[in-house]
C-alpha cells in the first residue's frame, strides 16, 4: 500500500487570523541563519522572526541598536532560503523607519525584495503611524510591537516590565487599537502585565503574540538561543529552557579537542 504525505500548508496572514478565530495558539521563534531556520521550520514553528536580537546573540552587541538594514537583509535571506512552511517576519532595525515615512517605505521594500520575507515588524504605536501607513500602502504586511521596545532602551533606561501604571497601560491599549485600525496583521506584546495583555487580545480581532505577557494571548515568541539554552546568561522569569545546548555543545567540542590531541581522531576508518 502506498502512503501519500499530506501537503505542507504554508502559513500566511490569513492562516494566522484563522488560527486566532478558532483558538489555536501560534508558535513563533527567532531565526537568523539557514541551518537553524530549516530545523525550526521542519519542527512546525508557525512564524519565524528574523529579529534585530541578532545584534545581541549573533554579533555580541549589548543592545539591538547597532545592527544595520543590510545585515538584517542578510540574515533574513538566509532564513527564507530554508523555509518551506513558516511565515517569515523581519524586524526593521533602529533608524530605518523612525521619524521618516519615506525612509521607512524604502527600508521595507528593500527587505521584501532582497530577502524574500513575508512581512516586517516595527516597534511603537502612534509615533510611527505615518511609517506604518506608508508601508501598508505598498502592500507589505506589518506586525506591530508594543510594551517593552528594545530599540528604545536608552529612552526607558531599563528592561523592566512596562505598562504597570494606568496611564501607560491606557496608551498601550490605544496604540494596539490604532495599529489594528491601520491594518497591521498582528502585534507582539513584550514584558507587560498578563491581565493587560489579555485585555488587548480580547478587544482586538488580530493575533496578539506575547513574550513575557502571560498565557492569555494568541501565541508566544522566544529568542531561539534562549529557549535552547545556548545563551546561559539571560534568565528572565518568562523564559522556559527546553534544552541545555550550551553544555551539550561544550562537551562535544571538548571531546573533539581531546581526540585530536590524543591522535584518536581521525582513525584509520576515517581516512581515505
Amino acid at each position: 500500500m502506498s502512503v501519500h504525505k499530506s501537503e505542507v500548508k504554508i502559513i500566511t496572514t490569513h492562516q494566522l487570523q484563522n488560527m486566532k478565530e478558532r483558538g489555536e495558539k501560534i508558535s513563533m521563534l527567532t531565526a537568523y541563519d539557514f541551518s537553524m531556520a530549516g530545523i525550526l521550520d521542519a519542527a512546525g514553528v508557525d512564524v519565524l522572526l528574523v529579529g534585530d536580537s541578532a545584534s545581541n546573540v549573533m554579533a555580541g552587541h549589548e543592545t539591538t541598536l547597532p545592527i544595520t538594514l543590510d545585515q538584517m537583509i542578510y540574515h533574513a535571506s538566509s532564513v527564507v532560503r530554508a523555509v518551506k512552511r513558516a511565515f517569515v517576519v523581519v524586524d526593521m532595525p533602529f533608524g530605518s523607519y523612525q521619524g521618516n515615512s519615506s525612509e521607512a517605505l524604502r527600508s521595507a521594500i528593500r527587505i521584501m525584495k532582497e530577502s524574500g520575507a513575508h512581512g516586517i515588524k516595527l516597534e511603537g504605536g502612534a509615533e510611527i503611524k505615518e511609517s506604518v501607513t506608508r508601508i501598508l500602502s505598498a502592500g507589505v504586511p506589518v506586525m506591530g510591537h508594543l510594551g517593552l521596545t528594545p530599540q528604545s532602551i536608552y529612552k526607558f533606561g531599563t528592561y523592566t516590565v512596562r505598562a504597570k501604571e494606568e496611564e501607560e497601560a491606557e496608551k498601550l491599549l490605544q496604540d494596539a487599537q490604532l495599529l489594528q485600525d491601520l491594518g497591521c496583521f498582528a502585534i507582539v506584546l513584550e514584558k507587560i502585565p498578563a491581565d493587560l495583555a489579555q485585555r488587548v487580545a480580547t478587544q482586538l480581532h488580530i493575533p496578539i503574540i506575547g513574550i513575557g505577557a502571560g498565557p492569555h494571548v494568541d501565541g508566544q515568541v522566544l529568542v531561539v538561543h534562549d529557549m535552547l539554552g545556548i545563551n546561559k546568561e539571560f534568565k528572565p522569569r518568562f523564559l522556559r529552557r527546553y534544552a541545555d545546548l550550551h553544555s551539550i555543545m561544550t562537551d562535544a567540542v571538548q571531546n573533539y579537542v581531546k581526540d585530536v590531541k590524543s591522535r584518536d581522531f581521525p582513525s584509520d576508518k576515517e581516512a581515505y
